[in-house]
């Protein structure tokens, strides 16, 4: 049997364990999927980690059937959970948010480590460090 052709390829960011209907209607209705399968299949695979926002690419193939690929969250996301902020400085470079320590800023490098364009764990802590930084929040040098 061949291999299934795939027409569709869209990057989805819901919320954990509980996926709008009206945002996988937007992105996934022209594409013909079971927007309903998408959801139960989404919302099974990252109910222990709710009130958190996974970013999923659903492959939708030419028989309508699907696939979905699971990311970390993202790293302004992480950042923002951790400091308990609702959102980064409206200008960084005049205003705080808050700091990050250098513990805080490794275990948010790990959790990241597999989505990002980083060769090791160093790379990753810069990443997430110029990150917080470009948010407005205080990073140990």
């Amino acid at each position: 049997m061949p291999p299934k052709k795939k027409t569709h390829e869209v990057t989805l960011a819901l919320e954990a364990g509980n996926a709008a209907m009206v945002d996988l209607g937007k992105m996934l209705g022209p594409t013909g999927a079971n927007m309903r399968a998408v959801k139960v299949e989404y919302d099974e695979a990252t109910s222990k980690n709710r009130g958190e926002i996974i970013p999923v690419i659903v492959s939708v193939y030419e028989d309508r059937s699907h696939t979905l690929a699971y990311k970390t969250p993202p790293t302004s996301f992480l950042i923002r959970k951790t400091l308990g902020i609702n959102s980064g400085a409206a200008n960084p470079l005049t205003t705080t948010v808050g700091t990050l320590s250098s513990d805080q800023i490794k275990a948010i490098a790990e959790r990241k480590l597999p989505d990002l364009n980083a060769n090791d764990l160093d790379a990753a802590i810069k990443i997430v460090a110029g990150t917080a930084r470009s948010m407005g929040v205080k990073v140990p040098s």
